[in-house]
């Protein structure tokens, strides 16, 4: 572990001097891979800083009783050895979680698809909560969201709505939430008070860079239409929504916020890298999901993952046994305990495999 450790001290500086080199500075993507590179070794280098520090000021604590002869000296020497030891297996513990492997994804930014399942118009009404309850939650973390594309019903809710959201390590966030989401509540147009079950399904794709996944162009098929009811003064008017067909896969995409064709087709093409290089993602991991199925995150997007309960007030994830009480925080955007269970968790289950 501590070669590993002094590996990573030597990586950062090393970083550190390549970031300064003006040939790096002016390559944008090269400059930008070794600055998330670095940002995810920045914590790793830190704690090990104060682990060295701790455990040479333990050390001295047993070198100050050893050689002490004043029984008081002596007294306060073994009091902070014995302080400083427990401190000294906290860190160590902390470093070993700190060197599980990181998904490399995890700095990235993400696209998200949101799609209303089993339930009717109440399910759309559901998907559009989620909607709402994800756009809150990344404007608490000053994240930015565009919509890029959706489809609405007559009562407001999403039959589906797809969002790109940017921010510092926004998809190693919110990667947790892909899966089926059920809710369980009166509808509005229940009459008799009965609580009925509805569901959504939820996708988080990594946002991926050209070089990351090859496109031929003659695989594509373009298509141009007239944007829905959320755009600007061409909506209705100018056919500036783009759908694209990659024809090997069958994936479809499409974009129809932007005012320009051209714009709509370049985030439309954002969305189809996303989703090729995640099929390129299932098709490289299927091995390894094979031995050990992730107690966090299976891959299949049929998984029901959390039931958010309205009479109760209570959510429920499915996949680590975790219940909350507080729904309504939650629904308005209040995920950071959830998301942080899900990590917490998830790293527990890697530190366990990496043994």
């Amino acid at each position: 572990m501590f070669d590993k450790l002094e590996k990573n001290v030597e990586r950062i500086q090393e970083l550190q001097q390549l970031l300064s080199d003006p040939a790096i500075v002016a390559d944008q993507k090269r400059f930008r891979d070794l600055g998330r590179e670095l940002r995810m070794l920045e914590p790793i280098v830190q704690a090990y800083q104060r682990y060295k520090k701790v455990r040479n000021d333990w050390e001295g604590s047993k070198e100050l009783f050893n050689s002490a002869s004043d029984p008081e000296l002596k007294a306060l020497a073994l009091e902070e050895y014995d302080s400083l030891k427990s401190k000294v297996v906290e860190l160590e513990e902390e470093l070993k979680l700190l060197l599980v492997p990181r998904d490399p994804n995890d700095t990235k930014n993400f696209i998200m698809e949101i799609r209303a399942g089993t339930g009717g118009e109440e399910a759309a009404l559901f998907a559009s909560d989620l909607y709402r309850m994800y756009t809150r939650f990344a404007e608490r973390k000053a994240w930015k969201v565009e919509l890029m594309d959706w489809n609405e019903t007559g009562k407001g809710g999403f039959k589906e709505v797809t969002i790109s959201v940017s921010g510092d390590g926004a998809y190693g966030l919110m990667k947790f939430e892909s899966g089926v989401h059920r809710v369980q509540r009166v509808p509005e147009t229940e009459a008799q008070g009965r609580v009925h079950t509805s569901a959504a399904s939820v996708v988080v794709l990594p946002e991926v860079e050209d070089v990351e996944v090859e496109i031929n162009p003659a695989d594509l098929q373009f298509d141009t239409y007239r944007s829905g009811g959320k755009g600007g003064q061409n909506v209705n008017k100018v056919e500036t929504a783009v759908r694209i067909t990659h024809k090997p896969s069958g994936i479809v995409v499409a974009c129809q916020q932007e005012r320009s064709q051209f714009q709509n087709r370049e985030r439309a093409m954002k969305m189809l890298r996303a989703k090729l290089y995640e099929v390129k993602e299932r098709e490289q991991t299927a091995s390894v999901a094979a031995q050990r199925k992730s107690m966090i995150k299976s891959g299949d997007r049929s998984d029901k993952i959390r039931t958010y309960n309205f009479p109760q007030n209570r959510v429920t994830d499915h996949r680590i046994g975790l219940t909350l009480y507080n729904l309504s925080q939650i629904i308005d955007g209040s995920l950071d305990e959830l998301i942080e269970r899900l990590r917490v968790a998830d790293r527990a289950e890697k530190l366990q495999a990496e043994v």
